[in-house]
């Protein structure tokens, strides 16, 4: 499993628009995508990162590991401590809910070392479409709360947006009636 070094948000390659990525996938991406998931899962592991000096994270996106292709990896345990793994290849949001949620403590990500305080409000259920590696086909899935939160910041990184970038820049904690908080 290979240790990524992570893209920062002060070079410029996490600023551009990720490529659509021609199927079926080759070897080398699908041991890449596979390889995201891993360092997913042990990032979350408090020794293994520690000792590899890796933040714990929940989703990772192509570009953050310096390739600019439309891929990304998620995985998380759940409240109920149900495992929550995808590995996305050209995603696509089909429909969004008008109904508005944000993480209480603010959003994170691997590609951010400053800290930038405020909310992130995001759409709290989302539709989309994509390959998906670990089931080796084209699937619709959806996402709410917390997971609809991850998979938006991650598919924003294909597009080229970091989560401070929807911080209201002149009230970063303005509370949005009927949001919910997660």
């Amino acid at each position: 499993m290979e240790i990524f070094k992570i893209v920062k948000d002060n070079k410029a390659s996490i600023r551009e628009a990720s490529k659509p990525i021609t199927m079926p996938l080759d070897e080398k991406l699908k041991t890449t995508l596979l390889d995201m998931i891993e360092y997913l899962k042990l990032s979350q592991d408090e020794d293994w990162s520690k000792e590899h000096n890796v933040r714990s994270g929940v989703g990772l996106a192509a570009p953050q590991i310096g390739m600019n292709i439309n891929m990304l990896a998620i995985y998380y345990l759940d409240e109920k401590n149900k495992e929550h793994e995808f590995a996305f290849v050209n995603p696509k949001i089909i429909s969004t809910s008008v109904k508005l949620a944000y993480l209480a403590g603010g959003e994170g990500c691997l590609s951010v070392d400053k800290e930038h305080p405020g909310y992130v409000y995001r759409p709290y259920k989302v539709t989309m479409k994509a390959f998906n590696l670990l089931t080796n086909k084209e699937e619709e899935h959806v996402f709410t709360g917390f997971g609809s939160m991850v998979f938006q910041h991650e598919f924003d990184h294909l597009k080229g947006v970091l989560f401070y970038d929807h911080i209201d820049k002149d009230d970063p904690m303005k509370k949005i009636p009927g949001a919910i908080e997660l």
